[in-house]
This record gives C-alpha cells, sequence and structure tokens, in this order.
C-alpha cells in the first residue's frame, strides 16, 4: 500500500483527532503519528501515548469542549465521532452540534484544514429510511445529489461548511467510507471482530458459521474500506491542494461478492469447511443467530485467557445486520480521488487477515 500523505510544505503541523479511540479515530493517530505529526487524541477517556497527547473532553457538552481545547492551537482537524441516538431527527441535532460545538470550540486556533468523516448513508438514507425510496445508481458518485430525506451526514457537513464559510480561514475535505473494518474496541460499528466472533463461537460450539445477510448481497458486487486506508486518504486531503474543499468516496479499490469472501474468512478464522453456511433462501440476522449463544462467551474467554469477556465490547451484530441486509448492490466510484491524486489500494481479504491477526495478538480472539 502507497502512501500519499505527503506534505507539500515543511511546516509544523498539529493534528487534532476527534474521536480518537474508534476505528477510524485511531488508524488516524497511528499514521499521524508515522508521519511525524503533533497529535492531539480527543475522546472522552483521554489516552496518552508516546508522542501522541490524549485530551478528554465530552462532545455534546460546549462548555467541556471550550475548556479542553482553550490552550491547543491544532492546525488540523479530523472529525470521526458519531453518537448514534434513537431517531434521525435527534441524530441530526446530536451529531449536527457535535460538528458546529467543536469547531466554536476552535475560534482561537490556527486551524488550516477540517476533515469529516461519513458514510454511503449519504446515497443510501439513514436507518429509518434505509435503501428505500429513489436511490442513486451504483456505483455511488460523489456529485450524485441528496436525498429528499433528512440525515445526519447532511447536518454534519452543512455545520463543517458553515464554520469553514464564516470564517474563511480553513478549507475542509468529506469522505464517504463503505464498511470501515479496522481496530478497535467498544466500537458501534465494527464488521471485522463482529464476524470473528462470530466465527469464534460457531467453532467453540461447533454450531454452523451463517452468512447473515440478503440474497443481493450474497451474490453481488460489493466492497469496503480499511481503516488505513480511509486515514492515508484524510491526511492527502488535508495537505494537498487537490484535496481541499472537495467530497471524496473512500474504499479499498477492489470490489468482491461475499460468496467468494465469506468461505475465505471462516478459513482465516479456523472454522471446519463443513460449518460453513452461505445464503440459503433467506436472510438469517446475527442479530437472532447470536441470541441464544452468546451467553457462551465469558466461557470462551476464560478458556483461551482472552482479555474482553464482555461480548457486548466486541459485537455489533445489529450493524453487520445492517450492512449485510442490504437488498441491492453496493459498490462506490473512487474516480474522483483517483484523478486528484490519491492512488492507495488495499485488497479487502488481506485487510481482514491483518485484522483478525492483529485481534489475536491482543488476545481479543483466540
Amino acid at each position: 500500500m502507497t502512501s500519499n500523505s505527503n506534505s507539500t510544505t515543511n511546516a509544523p503541523r498539529t493534528a487534532l483527532v476527534v474521536g480518537a479511540s474508534g476505528i477510524t479515530g485511531s488508524a488516524l493517530v497511528d499514521r499521524l503519528s508515522q508521519d511525524g505529526w503533533e497529535v492531539l487524541a480527543l475522546s472522552r477517556r483521554a489516552v496518552t501515548s508516546g508522542t501522541v497527547r490524549g485530551i478528554a473532553a465530552d462532545l455534546r457538552d460546549p462548555a467541556s469542549l471550550r475548556a479542553a481545547l482553550a490552550d491547543e492551537r491544532p492546525t488540523h482537524v479530523f472529525f470521526t465521532a458519531w453518537q448514534r441516538q434513537a431517531t434521525e431527527a435527534e441524530n441530526i441535532a446530536v451529531n449536527g452540534a457535535m460538528v458546529r460545538d467543536l469547531l466554536a470550540a476552535l475560534d482561537h486556533a490556527p486551524v488550516e484544514h477540517a476533515a469529516l468523516v461519513t458514510g454511503l448513508k449519504h446515497y443510501l438514507g439513514p436507518f429509518e429510511a434505509y435503501a428505500a425510496g429513489e436511490m442513486p445508481d451504483t456505483p455511488f458518485r460523489e456529485e450524485s445529489q441528496r436525498l429528499d430525506t433528512p440525515n445526519f451526514y447532511y447536518a454534519q457537513e452543512d455545520e463543517l461548511f458553515a464554520a469553514a464559510a464564516a470564517r474563511q480561514q480553513f478549507t475542509w475535505s468529506v469522505h464517504r467510507s463503505h464498511t470501515v473494518i479496522g481496530h478497535a474496541v467498544g466500537n458501534a460499528m465494527n464488521m471485522g471482530l463482529t464476524i470473528a466472533v462470530q466465527a469464534t463461537i460457531a467453532k467453540h460450539l461447533g454450531v454452523p458459521f451463517v452468512f447473515p445477510g440478503s440474497a443481493a448481497q450474497w451474490n453481488g458486487l460489493t466492497d469496503m474500506t480499511d481503516a488505513g486506508v480511509l486515514a492515508e486518504q484524510m491526511v492527502w486531503a488535508s495537505t494537498e491542494p487537490a484535496g481541499r474543499n472537495e467530497a471524496f468516496n473512500i474504499v479499498n479499490g477492489d470490489i468482491f461478492r461475499w460468496r467468494w469472501m465469506w468461505p475465505r474468512l471462516a478459513e482465516m478464522l479456523g472454522v471446519p469447511a463443513e460449518q460453513v453456511v452461505g445464503f440459503d433462501g433467506q436472510a438469517r440476522p446475527l442479530e437472532e443467530q447470536m441470541a441464544q449463544l452468546e451467553q457462551h462467551w465469558p466461557a470462551i474467554a476464560a478458556e483461551h485467557d482472552l482479555v474482553e469477556s464482555d461480548i457486548s465490547r466486541l459485537a455489533s451484530w445489529w450493524h453487520t445486520d445492517a450492512d449485510l441486509g442490504r437488498e441491492m448492490e453496493v459498490v462506490t466510484d473512487m474516480g474522483k480521488s483517483r484523478a486528484a491524486g490519491f492512488l492507495s489500494f488495499r485488497r479487502t481479504d488481506q485487510a481482514f487477515a491483518d485484522l483478525f491477526a492483529r485481534y489475536r495478538a491482543d488476545r481479543l480472539i483466540p
């Protein structure tokens, strides 16, 4: 995988990573640290490590943000956080306000660029109207018009645009990822670890390792986003002129069918071939599959001396069900950022393999 994060200037840069403990935020902290940036990692619980300085703040509390950031002077902001609410109206209110309040709390800082992660719900619609009604044709392209449906991604974008226009001091970029796989624990959207936990339970109990999704997902083409590639694109857009004031799709660059990928994931995770079951007539959501099986996780964790016995911190059944249960093909066009100069690529099967190896090293799975 090639890096596109070379800067056009040697001026000192300080990055503020918002949501630093999540899948995308963790990958960004790693990428920026490797590239020699000064890194400020904002999350609910400050974690300082090496050259990375942790900042604790509550994104839903403007006073907390003001106090935590009063003495900080980041040049670049990478916003990767969101909080799911019960309704899309609440999602809009809460997540839009988090972007607005964070940028307002930095009105004293020399911010040059602010990057925002959203996702393909920009094209597919929010959870309440997911893949319903008229949507853009695949592959999804950035120039597609917004859907006529309230969407918290649109609210986050609008807060970013408004802050940039009002201050006229910083540029912006938006990064629309597909399902992100990367290293994190306690994350609400973590397909890689979710599948690894499902496979571990299936192998332990000798039960089928069943693909949970739809026929459309099993048979159709799809793509995914490795958190490292997403981090590279965000750093590239924040430092290269071609990335400024643009929205970009971001996926790995390969495409696959789940009927090809599922048995390969099973092999990576040590599930015997005879236990691997693909789509068979109807979707088999993980929330239903695992309802009576997840109780075995504490015993599995104890047997293998794993570091996390609380399965709710590892597996997000509902989110993997949403991704794999879609009744349409989901493929993303990367032409815009390729033409602008971002050329990084990652094979998705290799991304999964590397991720599983890291989870084993961390003793999160056997």
